[in-house]
């Protein structure tokens, strides 16, 4: 891999001794395209060039556009023998301390477009954040993806053979919707987009190349052009997104669940600006999009809802069972965000509450219902007797998102990928002090690949994680599941008594251990045949996860 740096610039020249300095720290050769700038800009950019120095500076006359001074670059780079160039902008809003973070990533990432994801300060204009959530919206339309977070940052690492093949057959835009237009391209032909967090300034007296009405005209005819393109390429994409899915692990976590954490901004940016109402108009074309690309989840759906109801599950059965899942999400932010009336949650079991909450407690959930919901809705007292472990990465994001609109919401959240002695320790001295330990016990994690127990499951034999059993052996206190299932306009909250006690003797462990795991598939399959629409699990749960 071999990196090298393009800065395109048009009237831009005070903030680049500054960047050039740091580039040539970080070891890499500039290619400097001046857009036809004028003076005094002209004769400053032309001093900087010194390619014994490493930096080549170029001059376009007539001006072309950001788009046709970065293609120039390209092609020098190309033909200097470099596979991938950091493309930075000229005027200095960036900040380079991201860049290791940036080119590290590019270096485990060769095959991936590596981009800056701006966070900017209060310096930022209205109308440029305005604009920029309208693009947002856009290119999530046009790639069916949440992959893109933001597809107009100026700071970005582009692996130069993709984009060598990609101008081979497509032409890009020249000017201020460069930037967009070539990533959306690239990402339709399978090119994955990472992105690293990176701040950005509108610092006083800044001057901006971007012509208000020429460039939004510019931007929304590539819109027009990308949407019109998209659709036209549509069954070859979800084709090879079909043949890709095929190819995937079946371990749930493999998966990655794409779009989840944008899908959940979105829904709670929506919800805060257009209400509930809003909400549920932008949801349905969504899940409609996602039915027909999330080849793996629709399987997945399909097999379930056909064991349950004994006939072959449909496209539309798969589109209402992904139209409950959004529904559970937006629930779940009306609840955080005190949308649901106080008694929207009713509780079933008092006297099992009761108990429980008169010592710690191992509590069993699962991908079913809303449990989310009850969380929301418990006395805030209860609420921090508990820790909820989690097993994916997206955990800390997703609490970050929580807490934008409700801090309690993101209260104890425990990101684990197995559960070793330091954190039984903790769990348990928690537990000792009446605390409970929540955990989902219809998925196997990561971790736990090798350590499962085969059990019956609507009909067939599924593998279910021995660990809640294990944990729940070396807490020493009771087990309880908790269902909250949604019934009309309310949900109805179980809290059942599970088990007392945990015991796991050592000569007959594995028959212990499948026992447990019994009891407990047989009672989460009665509740899935109760509300199938409002189980969540989106993986094969019969298959054998490998290690």
């Amino acid at each position: 891999m071999t990196l090298c740096a393009i800065i395109p610039s048009h009237n831009h020249w005070t903030a680049l001794p500054a960047v050039l300095d740091i580039l040539r720290r970080a070891g890499l050769f500039v290619f400097l395209i001046d857009d036809g700038s004028a003076e005094p800009a002209r004769s400053a950019l032309q001093a900087l060039h010194d390619p014994e120095g490493g930096v080549r500076v170029t001059r376009l006359e007539p001006n072309q556009g950001k788009g046709a001074a970065v293609l120039e670059g390209f092609r020098q780079a190309r033909a200097a023998g470099f596979s991938h160039a950091l493309q930075v902008d000229a005027d200095g809003q960036h900040d380079l301390t991201v860049l290791p973070a940036l080119l590290d990533l590019a270096r485990a990432r060769p095959e991936a477009l590596i981009t800056g994801l701006p966070q900017y300060d209060a310096s930022m204009p209205l109308g440029r954040r305005i604009g920029r959530w309208i693009t947002h919206v856009w290119v999530w339309i046009e790639t069916l993806s949440f992959e893109i977070q933001d597809s107009m940052c100026g700071l970005r690492v582009y692996p130069l053979a993709p984009v060598e093949a990609l101008l081979a057959r497509d032409r890009v835009g020249l000017r201020m919707d460069f930037d967009t237009d070539i990533m959306v391209r690239l990402a339709w032909r399978g090119t994955p987009v990472l992105g690293v967090p990176v701040k950005v300034i509108y610092p006083p007296g800044n001057s901006s190349n971007f012509d208000l009405w020429r460039d939004n005209l510019r931007i929304s005819r590539m819109h027009a052009r990308l949407v019109l393109t998209g659709l036209a390429r549509l069954p070859a994409r979800l084709w090879r997104r079909s043949a890709a899915d095929d190819e995937t692990s079946a371990h749930w976590a493999d998966l990655a669940e794409r779009g989840a954490l944008w899908g959940l901004v979105l829904t709670a940016w929506t919800y805060r600006h257009l209400g509930r109402a809003g909400c549920r108009a932008l949801l349905a074309p969504v899940v409609a999009w996602f039915t027909v690309r999330g080849g793996a989840q629709r399987r997945a759906s399909r097999q379930f809802l056909g064991r349950v109801w004994g006939r072959p599950a449909g496209l539309m059965d798969s589109y209402r069972h992904f139209l409950s899942f959004a529904e559970r999400a937006l629930d779940g932010v009306a609840a955080w965000s005190g949308g649901l009336p106080a008694d929207a949650v009713r509780l079933d079991t008092p006297d099992s509450l009761a108990a429980a909450t008169a010592q710690g407690a191992l509590i069993l959930v699962a991908h079913h219902g809303n449990v989310e919901v009850a969380r929301a809705m418990l006395d805030e007292d209860l609420r921090r007797r508990m820790t909820v472990l989690v097993h994916t990465r997206h955990a800390g994001n997703y609490n970050r998102t929580l807490r934008r609109f409700n801090p309690a919401a993101a209260l104890n959240l425990l990101e684990v990928s197995e559960i070793g002695p330091e954190t039984a320790v903790l769990l348990k001295e928690r537990v000792e002090r009446g605390g409970w330990v929540v955990m989902a016990a219809d998925r196997v994690p990561v971790g736990s690949r090798d350590r499962t127990v085969t059990v019956p499951f609507l009909g067939e034999a599924a593998p279910f994680s021995q660990g809640p059993w294990i944990l729940g052996a070396l807490l020493g206190c009771p087990v309880y599941l908790l269902f909250c299932v949604k019934e009309g306009d309310g949900w109805h909250l179980r809290l059942e008594p599970f088990a007392e006690r945990i015991a796991l003797p050592r000569r007959e462990r594995q028959q212990a251990l499948a026992a447990y795991a019994a009891a407990y598939a047989a009672r989460l399959e009665a509740e899935a045949r109760r509300a199938p629409l409002q189980w969540f699990n989106f993986f094969d749960i019969w298959s054998t996860p490998s290690c």
